[in-house]
């Protein structure tokens, strides 16, 4: 695969068969300009409080956590000086705010970085991490394995391993957000996507069908009570693929809704969803420029 002048290989890619076990979708990063103001419009939308407010000094970036059932949400800004930084400035240059990082867990950092090497991957060894909450002083440790691009195919993802510590998991009302319905990520390239999702990484491969309505492939994967939807738009570009939204799952869509319309959010009307059983609404504001859905399953 060659992009931007730079010839990429995927050595092994077909012997290559659940070479890493992804436990979770560990978290999503939102790049943001303005941490403080990123913060109190995500508490109005998602409807409660980050549980951690804290810095990576040797990457010069800050950070805001929301902890949800089954995933977390990370607001990521530069703040003085460090290879995290020069990233959050890029991004914001080159596009501006928006989705900007999706993080896989692993159980250990070193025997995936030994699985990935060993079939003729070139990456680095894992990087410790350790953060310090701004709320409360509580410390938590970690080891960050950065992928190489022939596994990333132009998204910003790592694999985390978490060492020391945790997230305190809050209490959800009925109008605030619970958990991550899905993920959307778009790719010009289904059937390399599930090479490297499915055989690489062992996430499981839930659906694979052609959308009627919209002429499109999508692929559902499925782990930690989330999905990873990925829509296929096919040209001649190089494999490619970009983070796009994210639809997140409330108890009360109705409760919600009159929540945020209150507080003077912009959101759509309330509409059945395309899933069956499901009730929908578009955010339109506070999201910084992360296109976000509202879903609502009714049992």
């Amino acid at each position: 695969m060659v992009k931007e002048g730079i010839t990429f290989t995927t050595p092994a890619l077909n012997l290559c068969l659940n070479l890493i076990m992804i436990e979770t979708l560990d978290h999503i990063i939102i790049a943001v300009e303005d941490l403080d103001q990123a913060t109190k419009d995500y508490e109005l939308l998602l409807g409660c409080n980050p549980v951690w407010m804290g810095e990576h000094k040797a990457y010069g970036t800050a950070n805001s956590l929301f902890n949800f059932e089954n995933t977390y949400l990370e607001l990521l800004a530069a703040k003085g000086e460090g290879f995290g930084a020069d990233m959050i400035n890029h991004i914001l240059s080159e596009r501006g705010e928006g989705l900007s990082g999706a993080v896989l867990s692993t159980k250990d950092a070193h025997k995936a970085f030994s699985a990935l090497t060993n079939a003729g991957y070139s990456l680095g060894e894992p990087a410790d991490g350790e953060g310090i909450n701004h709320k409360d002083s509580q410390i938590r440790k970690w080891k960050n394995l950065f992928l190489p691009p022939e596994l990333t195919r132009g998204i910003f993802a790592f694999l985390i391993e978490h060492v020391e510590g945790s997230l305190e998991m809050p209490s959800f009302k009925d109008d605030s957000i619970h958990k991550l319905d899905h993920l959307v990520i778009n790719t010009n390239d289904a059937d390399g996507f599930i090479k490297i999702y499915q055989e690489i990484y062992g996430i499981r491969l839930a659906l694979d069908k052609v959308i009627d309505a919209w002429n499109k492939r999508m692929l559902f994967f499925r782990l930690n009570k989330t999905t990873i939807e990925v829509i296929e738009e096919k040209d001649t570009n190089p494999s490619f693929d970009k983070l796009w939204g994210l639809a997140w799952s409330v108890k009360n869509l109705n409760q919600t809704h009159a929540r945020l319309k209150k507080a003077g959010v912009d959101i759509s009307e309330i509409k059945p969803g395309i899933k069956e059983n499901t009730k929908v609404a578009t955010v339109k504001s506070h999201t910084h420029n992360v296109p976000t859905l509202l879903i609502e399953h009714i049992s």
